[in-house]
């Protein structure tokens, strides 16, 4: 891909066991088949629009038309960094940062999902601590926000862990029923208090910080 007109095509953050980047196409047809395959069990349903209900195919083409959108609308002061998460070469799972008019709110949102095989073994918490380096320390975020239902303690016990803290409820119709979201957020202060996972960060030229509303110098004096 031609980085001069695509300045994130080499983006990538790397943890001990993860490597998050935007996706190639032989990793977004893997992506969609980790969709297919499944995300969470049919007893909950984490997202506000249950896309997972689909059927797997469907599912998997939603994954597809999802990451093409966020890149497709992709505006400096409304966008949405949608990451492909590989363990070794096996796509595991997404992990995404989103803002509207970062460049004044310097706040951001990140969600995420893994591929239900690939539960319980930490990755949620190692791919979160990637994504939030880079808002904090790459991009000069002051908080980043989340949302976990209440019948997802998994996400919101790695969310505490990480720092964030309670920040208020929404009551959602989701799948026919009442669900109640919990809103999350997190500080800079906080972050760092909590962090405990080495992030390397490549691919992220200057000249890419337009993309996202900003410029080296409001970087430096954070």
């Amino acid at each position: 891909m031609n980085e001069l007109a695509w300045p994130l095509a080499s983006l990538t953050l790397t943890t001990p066991r993860l490597r998050l980047s935007l996706p190639t196409p032989q990793k977004l047809d893997q992506l969609a088949q980790v969709a297919a395959d499944g995300i969470h069990g049919p007893e909950v349903m984490p997202f506000p629009v249950p896309w997972t209900d689909l059927p797997p195919t469907a599912r998997g083409f939603a994954v597809m038309q999802h990451h093409w959108r966020c890149q497709g609308t992709w505006q400096p002061l409304d966008w949405t960094l949608d990451l492909t998460v590989s363990r070794d070469d096996t796509v595991i799972g997404v992990q995404s940062l989103a803002a509207k008019n970062f460049a004044i709110t310097k706040e951001a949102t990140d969600a995420c999902w893994l591929g239900l095989p690939f539960h319980g073994q930490g990755y949620g918490t190692e791919m979160r601590e990637a994504i939030l380096h880079l808002a904090f320390s790459e991009l000069g975020a002051q908080e980043v926000c989340s949302s976990a239902y209440t019948d997802n303690p998994a996400s919101y016990a790695i969310a505490k862990k990480l720092g964030y803290t309670d920040d208020g409820i929404e009551r959602h119709a989701v799948r026919g029923t009442l669900q109640t979201l919990r809103r999350l957020r997190l500080t800079r202060s906080a972050w760092e208090a909590h962090r405990t996972v080495s992030v390397r960060v490549e691919g992220l030229p200057e000249q890419s910080l337009p993309l996202f509303g900003l410029h080296q110098e409001a970087i430096t004096e954070q």
